[in-house]
């Protein structure tokens, strides 16, 4: 076999895994074992296995060995999850938990807040003064203990500073940013969403848990209120592996 055999190796465990003949949480044979029913060294091993781990099929746990890493739950991901947080809130919930079916002691959030000046992007974004004064907000969403979504979302301090949205201890706030808008008296009326597919930087897929070789969902988004842009998030990022974009349109 040649060097590239570890690629027919990967191609070999990976159809294992598709069909269920290596069902998730199942351990692979040890390195020395694949080696020998393989005929190559462990190094060809060790290079099909991190292709496979960078496509987010199987996982190492220190001193156990390489799993079949467990098929994660698929998010649907469509503008009518915003309703949840226009509508009444009977219990508390946002977007992002309806989304998941979870409940709101499930949902948590890391969360840092700052102050910035606005760089020609955001500008653009919120059709403002490059330099004029912006909240900064990021988030790392999580669903029962899993990191699902990053998302870098910004207010104007012109809206929101001096006022209870701007307090990061107020977050998770029930409703999300609409509702958040709505105490100040802003009525969001309109949501433009860009999405791009893209592979994550080394900080979202340690963050996200997710392999290098996964893609991930990078939306921009605009909220308005009467024809002015009210919040940007630039970017939200979910990880590919996990949500699939549905969009309607009714003609």
């Amino acid at each position: 076999m040649t060097e590239h055999a570890y690629l027919r190796i990967a191609d070999h465990l990976r159809q294992r895994i598709r069909n269920g003949d290596l069902a998730p949480g199942a351990r692979l044979p040890a390195h020395r074992v694949l080696a020998e029913e393989h005929d190559v060294s462990e190094i060809l091993i060790r290079r099909a296995l991190d292709l496979l781990r960078n496509e987010g099929l199987v996982e190492s746990r220190r001193g156990s060995g390489t799993f079949v890493r467990e098929r994660p739950p698929v998010r649907r991901v469509s503008m009518e999850r915003y309703l949840a947080d226009a509508g009444a809130q009977t219990v508390p919930r946002t977007s992002f938990t309806q989304d998941q079916g979870i409940t709101w002691t499930q949902y948590r959030l890391d969360k840092a807040f700052r102050w910035i000046s606005a760089d020609e992007r955001l500008a653009t974004l919120f059709n403002v003064e490059v330099g004029a004064r912006v909240l900064e907000r990021r988030f790392v969403f999580y669903a029962a203990d899993v990191p699902s979504q990053i998302s870098r979302t910004c207010l104007l301090a012109s809206d929101v500073e001096a006022t209870p949205v701007a307090n990061p201890d107020n977050e998770p706030w029930p409703g999300g940013n609409i509702a958040q808008l709505r105490t100040l008296g802003i009525d969001v009326d309109d949501i433009v969403e860009e999405t791009a597919v893209r592979m994550p930087t080394p900080e979202e897929a340690e963050v996200l848990g997710i392999g290098s070789g996964i893609p991930v969902f990078a939306i921009t988004r605009q909220m308005l209120a009467s024809g002015r842009v009210v919040e940007v998030a630039d970017p939200i990022v979910l990880p590919g592996d996990r949500a699939v974009r549905v969009d309607r349109i009714t003609l």
